[in-house]
């Protein structure tokens, strides 16, 4: 990560209950889990991380996830983690992120949720490869509005959804626009964001549970041996008719699951 301190952004949900941190995957943004945050009040109150080089955090020189971790610890022991430990929930790259904040600093996490992605390399790097690029092949510098952007990128990208996800990092700037997510960076170290590293024998004593979406292969049952030498105290819940995004694909199913989890004693 660059040698300058790293600013992270996030937002609060709820002022009351106990405290639950959100990390956002590729692309994405802490206000991703706002109505999943909201959904949990008042029995929860949600901190909403835009992790580094995502929404309105700052840029690094380099991606890796101890350091990511490294960061978002630092973010907690400063404010919402001052008082004690915090459940934290991560999808996807925030998910692995998630992993190595509990690996790297148990004291800061008491139940952590992991959503569809494996302590493993692999996953849908091609795919994540071919939307940076779709993206990076848009010139902005020619934009006259943003619904132009929607318009280009049809041609690449025919799921509407997946182009409102990935056009929420697009931001007017002035007469024109520009990324707000480091999309050279994450082009760059995406071969990083896909794999996970070596812990050196770290493990997380406290209980974990892993959401996957019934449609999605980024858990798969060759993954169980590796989850559970991490994570001892592991589950895995899987819910039907979901895919990678399970929280924005079957939302009331996935807080259902996080009130029965994070609620139990």
């Amino acid at each position: 990560m660059s040698s300058v301190p790293t600013t992270l952004s996030s937002t609060t949900v709820g002022d009351a209950g106990a405290s639950v941190v959100f990390l956002h995957g590729l692309f994405g943004q802490g206000r991703n889990f706002t109505q999943i945050a909201k959904s949990l009040v008042p029995e929860h109150r949600s901190l909403l991380v835009d992790l580094p080089d995502h929404g309105r955090s700052a840029w690094t020189q380099r991606f890796d996830y101890p350091s990511v971790a490294d960061l978002v610890a630092d973010h907690l022991r400063a404010g919402f983690a001052a008082d004690g430990p915090v459940d934290v929930v991560g999808h996807s790259m925030g998910g692995k992120v998630a992993m190595l904040l509990a690996l790297r600093h148990p004291d800061l996490v008491d139940r952590l949720v992991v959503a569809d992605i494996a302590p493993a390399a692999g996953g849908a790097v091609s795919e994540f490869a071919y939307l940076l690029d779709s993206l990076a092949a848009l010139d902005l510098s020619t934009l006259a509005r943003r619904g132009e952007a929607d318009e280009r990128l049809a041609g690449r990208i025919g799921d509407a959804r997946v182009r409102g996800f990935l056009l929420q990092n697009l931001r007017a700037d002035g007469d024109g626009f520009r990324w707000q997510a480091n999309l050279d960076l994450l082009r760059r170290d995406l071969e990083a964001i896909g794999g996970f590293p070596d812990v050196g024998g770290a493990t997380f004593e406290r209980p974990v549970l892993w959401v996957a979406g019934d449609r999605s292969d980024y858990i798969r049952p060759e993954h169980g041996p590796a989850m559970r030498a991490l994570f001892p105290r592991t589950t895995l819940v899987t819910l039907k008719g979901a895919g990678h995004w399970v929280h924005s694909e079957q939302p009331e199913a996935f807080v259902s699951v996080l009130r029965t989890f994070l609620g139990a004693g």
